[in-house]
């Protein structure tokens, strides 16, 4: 009998173990992975966003819209563009955009973005770093003044400030200027001086207006009798007053 009951034990024993071991080992969840960020598309944005057709034509012809494109996207640096108005084009008669050669075309478009994601309220602090640095590299630089929270923009050449902002969330912010921002890098210094204002017309004088010697009523006696013609009625009347007077005496002695 002393087999059997070892033998059930050593039966419990390994079930016990089995059971043990089998049981699955309880696994904390995945965490989900994390929402990938929208896609930019700054065509679509610009062509719906405001009066931006002659910008997007530039930054399509000069192929200046993949690099935008690619760091909006693609990078964590992000990206900030300073976008001006069709009208800003159109009152840009001198200097002239058509005189410019293809990579100096390029690089004023690629002038018009800072490789970086700024906010509004960062120009508080960059205007403290001018000149900053745009997408042009080099002597393409942009100064930033903060005027009563107001962004103001000078490239030496065009003195501007943000209108509007078209689009602000990181990484990409598109702000509307109402100038097209010229690099000295490109134009020299020579900035032509800003016209005068025309001068107010003279007014002529009245017709009828008095004379210095019509204000007294009678000539001075040392004034020309040609100059007024009341002097020239006063004058004959007292002579002819005289010339009366004389010939009434001779014909009171006749």
């Amino acid at each position: 009998m002393e087999l059997p009951v070892v033998f059930m034990l050593l039966l419990l024993c390994s079930s016990a173990a089995y059971a043990k071991t089998s049981k699955s080992p309880i696994l904390s969840p995945t965490p989900a992975p994390a929402p990938a960020p929208e896609y930019v598309n700054l065509t679509a944005l610009l062509t719906v966003a405001g009066p931006f057709h002659t910008f997007l034509n530039y930054l399509e012809s000069t192929k200046v819209l993949e690099t935008f494109q690619d760091q909006a996207n693609k990078t964590e640096e992000g990206i900030t563009i300073f976008v001006p108005t069709d009208s800003a084009f159109s009152s840009l008669k001198k200097p002239s955009l058509s005189n410019l050669t293809a990579d100096q075309l390029k690089s004023l478009i690629l002038f018009h973005a800072l490789p970086h994601y700024y906010s509004l309220s960062d120009f508080k602090n960059l205007s403290q770093s001018s000149p900053i640095p745009t997408f042009a590299g080099g002597q393409y630089t942009l100064n930033f003044t903060d005027v009563s929270g107001t962004v103001h923009l000078s490239s030496g050449w065009t003195d501007t400030k943000v209108s509007s902002s078209v689009l602000s969330t990181d990484p990409v912010a598109i702000y509307q200027v109402n100038k097209v921002l010229l690099p000295e890098a490109i134009f020299g210094t020579d900035i032509p001086p800003t016209p005068a204002p025309a001068p107010a017309p003279e007014t002529a004088p009245a017709a009828d207006a008095p004379t210095a010697d019509g204000l007294n009523g009678l000539s001075s006696p040392g004034s020309s009798p040609g100059k007024s013609s009341s002097y020239r009625i006063i004058s004959w009347g007292i002579w002819g007053h005289f010339v009366l007077a004389v010939s009434a005496v001779l014909v009171l002695f006749l």
